[in-house]
């Protein structure tokens, strides 16, 4: 088995005391984390014939990132709307969205994942919830892209069946039979879902909204994925409209909805969580549901900002979330570190939230959220090697003195190793599974096709 040994770097291990290395070293076996320490590694793991060992002085060593909400085939959609709120933002880009089909997608969730994989992601998850019906196997085309690109994914069968003639926001054709629905999905979970401890796929049930499916489909959707023991995921508490829809329809807020369908609980995590009360924050904690926190898609929507501190206080686990590349043009997991502080500090003051607040949401937060805190998220012996190498020895850098703070409140720094399951995927600030040139070809291709059958 090879050894790589990283020596010399500042090591911020996020486990549960903070324990952070001056000038440490990771060990990784395989795709394990052996040994995590300050100054040199110990001479018996690193004496083997194929050991390697990588100088990581001037670098911050940190776990690699996990991406708790996105929307990969938005890649081919962006810079549309910019002005728009959700609702309208949604309504100008469905009828575009109808036209995807399986090459399409491929091309855009190869596209997202490279340039979440150079942002420092190791893991990321992926909702899905258009399907043409002539489509083609849209999942499976996003499952091919993250193997293709080399990363853990965590992608969900999305879904819509409450379309405009029923009182939704989506347009009819874009929405599916509650049968067809739950057919496919138990399909999904059969095909790709892998419970193994070192995983690099596994499946999640995520209609879309309350705004887009029904009660029914929420209801049975929640017994499917708890009869195959999987997690469950939505969008909700994102916008002041869905709360109206959902006072207006059910005549309950979007929390005592959901609660009502036995949506809630330590399998279920929810997307944006913005426009939470007291008691609403109160329920979430008690029923163990989790939040992915989705700062700058939350601000480019004009959606709010979402009550971290008071989520985290409460004992809710929060992971960060980019979200759909058309509401966040950049799509970048370590930008949503950054937003996560400063828009809380925007509200709450300097104290709202600290820069290891968001080193943590944004690693062991997202391996809460997606049930993975065992495997992933820290440095620690034991766990899969996904890690995150961050040169802090250039110009913009240099000088900060925290490394922690150089990461989430500095420019993006060059991100110089990327391990997922202990292969490299950036090496040098370059991803090394794809040529991103190539990349960049297939998606304006894609684009241009996208936007040439909707006519734009």
């Amino acid at each position: 088995m090879s050894t790589l040994v990283l020596d010399g770097g500042y090591i911020a291990t996020v486990d549960a005391a903070g324990t952070e290395h001056l000038h440490g070293h990771v060990v990784v076996q395989g795709n394990r984390i052996v040994a995590v320490g300050e100054g040199a590694a110990p001479t018996a793991l690193t004496q083997g014939a194929d050991t390697t060992v990588v100088d990581v002085t001037g670098c911050l060593v940190t776990p690699g990132l996990i991406n708790t909400h996105h929307h990969l085939y938005q890649w081919v959609t962006r810079g549309f709307a910019v002005d728009s709120t959700l609702f309208e933002w949604l309504t100008t880009l469905y009828p575009v969205w109808g036209n995807i089909d399986a090459e399409i997608v491929h091309s855009a969730a190869t596209g997202g994942l490279a340039w979440l994989a150079r942002t420092g992601c190791t893991t990321t998850t992926d909702h899905h919830y258009v399907f043409p019906r002539d489509g083609g196997d849209l999942l499976s085309a996003e499952v091919e892209a993250a193997r293709r690109v080399g990363l853990r994914f965590h992608p969900t069968r999305g879904s819509m069946d409450l379309g405009q003639s029923r009182g939704g926001l989506p347009p009819d054709h874009v929405v599916e039979d509650i049968d067809a629905i739950l057919a496919a999905t138990q399909t999904a979970i059969a095909t790709y879902h892998d419970p193994a401890f070192d995983s690099m796929l596994r499946i999640g049930v995520a209609p879309c909204s309350p705004f887009s499916v029904t009660g029914d489909l929420l209801s049975q959707a929640a017994v499917l994925a708890r009869e195959y023991d999987v997690r469950l995921h939505t969008h909700l508490c994102e916008t002041q409209d869905e709360e109206r829809f959902c006072r207006e329809r059910f005549g309950m807020s979007p929390v005592e909805y959901m609660a009502s369908l036995d949506w809630l609980g330590p399998d279920v995590w929810l997307a944006h969580a913005v426009h939470l009360d007291d008691p609403a924050i109160a329920e979430l904690a008690r029923t163990g549901t989790s939040v992915a926190h989705c700062p700058s898609s939350n601000a480019r929507l004009g959606a709010g900002i979402a009550r971290t501190r008071a989520l985290r206080d409460a004992g809710v686990a929060v992971g960060l979330g980019v979200d759909g590349a058309a509401s966040n043009e950049a799509s970048s997991l370590l930008e949503e570190a950054r937003h996560a502080v400063l828009f809380a500090r925007a509200v709450g003051g300097p104290q709202a939230l600290t820069v290891r607040d968001a080193l943590d949401m944004a690693t062991m937060g997202g391996a809460t959220v997606l049930g993975r805190q065992a495997e992933i998220g820290s440095l620690e012996p034991g766990k899969l090697a996904d890690i995150a190498v961050w040169r802090l020895d250039t110009l913009p850098h240099i000088d900060i003195a925290d490394p922690v703070a150089a990461l989430v409140l500095g420019s993006p720094p060059p991100l110089e190793l990327l391990l997922v399951n202990g292969r490299t995927v950036v090496e040098e600030d370059t991803v090394t599974t794809v040529e991103e040139d190539d990349i960049a070809m297939e998606v304006i291709a894609a684009s241009s096709t996208l936007l040439g059958r909707a006519r734009i």
